[in-house]
C-alpha cells in the first residue's frame, strides 16, 4: 500500500491485490463495499494519519475509485469541513472553543474489561463527573465492546478526567464519527442510553 499527499486536504492511496489478500478481501468483496472492505479503509485512514498526518475526524469525506492495470487500485480522498462547521470556526475569536457535540468512542476487548470500568466508576469517580455519563451507549462488534460517550457540554478538565479513566481499561477509537455509522450499522446494541449506570444496575 502507497500512501501520497497531494495537497493539505487530498491523498492518493495505492492498492495491489496482496494488500487485499493480506485483509483476506477478494476483489468482489472489495468492490461491492462488504464488511471487510469497510475495516480495510478505516485501516488506511489510520494509516494516512500515523504516515502523514492526514486526519480526517470532523470532516466530510470524498473518494474516487479506479482501477488501473497490473491488478491496482487507485483512491483519492478528498477532505473538507462541513458548511456548519466552516461557520463556527469563523466564530472562534468571539467565544470560547465548546466540546460539546463531541463523540469518542473506546474499544474493550471484552465485557469483562467493560465491567472492571464500571466497576471503578461507581467506586471512584466523584458523583459530579458520574453524572456527566448519562449520554453513552454500548455496542458490540467483531466480539469487542465499544463505548460511545457524548461529551456534549462537559468542560475540559471532566473531559480530561472521564478520558484518563477510561483509556486504563480501554482503547481510544479515531475517527470516532465514522466508526459509530459503522457501529449503528452493523453492530449490535447492548445498552442504547445510559450504557454505565445501566450496566452497574444490571451487573454490580
Amino acid at each position: 500500500m502507497q500512501i501520497e499527499k497531494l495537497n493539505e486536504n487530498k491523498i492518493r492511496i495505492i492498492l495491489n491485490l496482496e494488500d487485499l489478500k493480506e485483509k483476506n478481501i477478494d476483489l468482489h468483496s472489495f468492490m461491492s463495499s462488504s464488511i471487510e472492505s469497510q475495516d480495510l479503509f478505516y485501516d488506511m485512514l489510520d494509516a494516512a494519519e500515523r504516515e502523514i498526518g492526514f486526519k480526517t475526524k470532523d470532516y466530510k469525506l470524498m473518494i474516487e475509485a479506479l482501477a488501473i492495470p497490473e491488478g491496482k487500485f487507485v483512491l483519492t480522498i478528498t477532505r473538507f469541513l462541513p458548511e456548519k462547521e466552516q461557520i463556527k470556526k469563523l466564530k472562534v475569536k468571539r467565544k470560547n472553543v465548546n466540546l460539546g457535540n463531541n463523540l469518542s468512542i473506546y474499544m474493550f476487548n471484552g465485557f469483562d474489561d467493560y465491567l472492571e470500568f464500571c466497576n471503578y466508576i461507581q467506586k471512584y469517580l466523584n458523583n459530579d463527573t458520574y453524572a456527566k455519563l448519562n449520554k453513552t451507549s454500548l455496542y458490540q462488534y467483531n466480539s469487542k465492546y465499544y463505548l460511545c460517550v457524548n461529551m456534549d457540554n462537559i468542560s475540559l478538565d471532566i473531559f480530561k478526567c472521564i478520558h484518563c479513566s477510561i483509556v486504563e481499561f480501554a482503547t481510544h477509537i479515531t475517527n470516532s464519527d465514522l466508526f459509530e455509522r459503522k457501529l449503528i450499522e452493523y453492530g449490535k446494541v447492548i445498552f442504547k442510553t445510559n450504557a454505565i449506570s445501566e450496566c452497574i444496575k444490571a451487573f454490580l
